[in-house]
């Protein structure tokens, strides 16, 4: 079993940047693929951004990619989204999610590919 822990959410003014992080309770989190989703009130969850166990293949959304930067430090047993440019339609709680596949070669953009996640973090953005 892995445990998530996202941090970094907070309220700032559109145009502004955002570090989040997730921290992951032990380093096989290292072989497992790690994805960011995000639910905004009465919508549903959606992808945002994913990141290989490798480091080697990223996948973002269309609507962050070029402004949201995915990335990991397995060191560190932890993955962080930059977050730039943001506007009011980021505003949403984030999540983030490690796959139970060791070493997958696939790219997950769907929650059902993920089976660990974190409680979210909120993230509000006023215009």
């Amino acid at each position: 079993q892995v445990q998530l822990a996202e941090s970094g959410g907070r309220s700032v003014q559109a145009g502004d940047s955002l570090r989040l992080s997730c921290a992951a309770s032990k380093s096989t989190f290292n072989n497992l693929s790690v994805g960011w989703f995000r639910q905004a009130p009465g919508k549903e969850r959606e992808f945002v951004a994913s990141i290989s166990w490798s480091v080697t293949r990223t996948y973002y959304a269309d609507s962050v990619k070029g402004r949201f930067t995915i990335s990991r430090d397995n060191a560190e047993n932890t993955v962080y989204l930059q977050m730039d440019m943001l506007n009011a339609e980021d505003t949403a709680v984030y999540y983030c999610a490690a796959s139970g596949q060791v070493k997958a070669t696939m790219t997950m953009v769907t929650p059902d590919d993920y089976d660990y996640w974190g409680q979210g973090t909120q993230v509000t953005v006023s215009s």
